[in-house]
């Protein structure tokens, strides 16, 4: 049997390992290999939940050894520290506990097919203070180190409010207007009026949190149509969220951040998410990158310069030959090339690779737990713009598409309700 690895086990990754397991490693076709840093996946567009406390991650997790048991695939705990592609081989790091204890030892795994979802994180753009200052929401540990940070500044403002400081407050700077950014923004004003609501810190959340958002680009969701653009805008100003459109920044500090115009920021809290680039391992496996330090893929979404590797998701560039440009970074991306990549990995060996083709479906955004904005695209290219419970019960539904991909109805179904019958009877954010 052939052993196709695949390493990262992010929306695609695990999307594909379930689907090849099902297909080639049931029936002993193949022998199919996850590899993850993770015991646990998370939906990644889902961060800025967690971020704001409103979902707590550990109830939307999903383990990989049970998946790995359930679909016929393995799984490796660690984190890729090399590729040798002369042998076929990874090197895996050792993994440690949360003690710091080592788990597992360094092991060598060896492929005949290897696919790169690696996913991406978090391009600083050279920014002076930006890695030193900045917080990301690359993952769940990044966006629980965010809450806790936000929750603790939140409780100690209160405690100098209450002790007489009336100019106490809580200022945080999202820097970039994307997708990521406006969805934090927009949670974090109901997170603030949450803990107030429960006695978790004393400030007035719409005066005393101060949220601003800078955004180099003319407008907010440059992906959007303009008008939908202007409206998630004014929605956030209603929410309280300051809106700082063509404002470039130039540097970091630990209390401030600095713009090109000179313009400073107060900051207890940065949070960076302006763009991301290719994870370090794509620049160390001598592969074609593009300047965001993604593969490069051909058609078939192999590796330029080795058929033996493929790649999907964000950690890979392949530009579309009906527009002419990169597929960007989305989930839904990441998910017509795993279902591509799972019909053509179970193709026998010297058949003909058919080609990938993106079709865009549109994006939405969500504007906090009752609003949403977005496009949805026909065939035909014409859009279809949505906004207030329309676009948000269809962003809702777009998690338990996931869900519905990767562990099947019956499990969408009983985690949606357990999660309806929780929210009735839980606080709508953690408090602690």
């Amino acid at each position: 049997m052939q052993t196709i690895v695949i390493a990262g086990g992010g929306a695609g990754g695990l999307e594909l390992a379930t689907r090849l397991g099902d297909s080639l490693g049931r029936w002993k076709r193949a022998r199919i290999v996850l590899v993850d840093r993770s015991p646990t996946h998370f939906w990644k567009p889902l961060l800025h939940t967690v971020a704001s406390g409103q979902r707590d991650p550990h109830l939307h997790q999903i383990e990989y050894s049970a998946q790995a048991a359930e679909h016929s695939f393995q799984f490796v705990c660690g984190e890729i520290s090399g590729v040798d592609r002369a042998s076929r081989t990874l090197d895996i790091a050792p993994y440690h506990g949360d003690d710091g204890a080592e788990v597992l030892p360094r092991r060598r795994l060896h492929y005949d097919k290897l696919v790169l979802a690696l996913g991406a994180v978090t391009n600083f753009f050279g920014v002076p203070g930006a890695w030193e200052h900045a917080l990301t929401l690359d993952n769940v540990e990044d966006a629980e180190r965010f809450r806790q940070r936000f929750l603790r500044s939140c409780m100690q403002a209160g405690a100098r409010k209450l002790a007489g400081d009336p100019q106490a407050c809580v200022d945080i700077v999202i820097v970039g207007g994307g997708a990521t950014g406006v969805e934090l923004a927009a949670e974090l004003g109901h997170a603030a009026r949450a803990l107030a609501h429960y006695n978790v810190h004393a400030l007035d959340p719409r005066r005393d949190v101060r949220i601003r958002i800078l955004e180099r680009g003319p407008m907010l969701l440059p992906h959007l149509h303009p008008r939908l653009c202007k409206q998630a805008a004014k929605l956030l100003q209603t929410a309280g969220v300051e809106v700082c459109t063509g404002t470039t920044v130039a540097r970091v500090a630990a209390d401030s951040v600095e713009d090109s115009n000179g313009g400073r920021h107060a900051s207890d809290i940065t949070l960076w998410t302006a763009g991301v680039e290719g994870p370090a391992l794509c620049a160390s496996l001598g592969l074609q990158l593009n300047r965001l330090r993604q593969v490069v893929v051909s058609p078939s979404l192999q590796a330029i310069d080795d058929p033996a590797i493929f790649a999907l998701g964000d950690c890979c560039s392949f530009v579309s030959p009906a527009g002419g440009a990169a597929v960007p970074p989305r989930a839904q991306v990441a998910h017509q090339q795993a279902m591509h990549l799972a019909t053509l990995l179970a193709l026998p060996d010297g058949t003909p690779l058919p080609p990938f083709r993106y079709r865009d479906y549109g994006s939405l955004v969500s504007l906090g737990p009752f609003a949403a904005i977005g496009v949805l695209l026909d065939r035909n290219g014409h859009q279809l713009q949505l906004e207030g419970t329309a676009a948000r019960l269809l962003y809702g539904l777009m998690y338990q598409k996931h869900v519905l991909s990767v562990q099947g109805f019956v499990r969408m179904a009983g985690q949606s309700l357990a999660n309806w019958i929780r929210a009735k009877f839980a606080p709508p954010v953690k408090l602690h």
